[in-house]
């Protein structure tokens, strides 16, 4: 055998070897995105299941507040429904939807002393609150997740490996503009 056929035996192998490092990479990278939804995936569930004790501890309080209830409720079902489907689009606007409901609900529960008083709705405001923070971390980790993977299946040589076994982009998680807002908590009680 040459000296010729020998570098090229070797680049050869070196070029298989390279691209056997970028795919799995990619692997990588998209099983990170799904992990970092799974994560999402759970502290949605963990919230879904604690807001109705809430809402059950607020009734047993709140005789006239049912429209604030009823609305944490339909955001709730929104969410689980947007999740359920992985529609990210209708998961962020209901995940504000819900943001405003339990601002709202936390808002009325001022006005009830002996509510704010009650040790099981003090548990559960602390839970949702920190689930609520959780879920945009999680967030965050999940959208920092696509972006790494977005960006390397766009960059060469990845982007060569990526279009012959089909990785693909994911979508961030985003909200518009006014869902990012801060909720006017005033002009909800006008």
């Amino acid at each position: 055998m040459n000296p010729f056929s020998i570098v090229l035996l070797v680049a050869l192998a070196l070029l298989i070897v390279y691209s056997i490092v970028l795919y799995n990479r990619l692997v990588t990278l998209k099983h990170n995105v799904g992990m970092a939804w799974s994560n999402i995936d759970i502290l949605l569930k963990q919230r879904h299941d604690e807001l109705p004790k809430l809402v059950e501890t607020c009734k047993q309080y709140m005789r006239y507040e049912k429209d604030t209830l009823e609305a944490v409720m339909r955001a709730r079902q929104a969410v689980s429904d947007a999740q359920q489907r992985g529609d990210l689009a209708k998961l962020g606007a209901a995940e504000t939807q819900m943001r405003l409901g339990l601002g709202q609900l936390f808002a009325v529960a001022e006005a009830y002393p002996e509510l704010r008083a009650n040790d099981n709705f003090r548990h559960l405001e602390s839970r949702i609150s920190g689930l609520e923070n959780a879920i945009a971390d999680r967030r965050e980790f999940y959208n920092d997740s696509v972006n790494i993977n977005n960006v390397r299946i766009e960059q060469f040589p990845d982007l060569l490996i990526a279009r012959s076994f089909n990785f693909g982009p994911f979508r961030l998680l985003e909200f518009s503009e006014p869902e990012k807002q801060d909720v006017d908590l005033a002009r909800l009680f006008q």
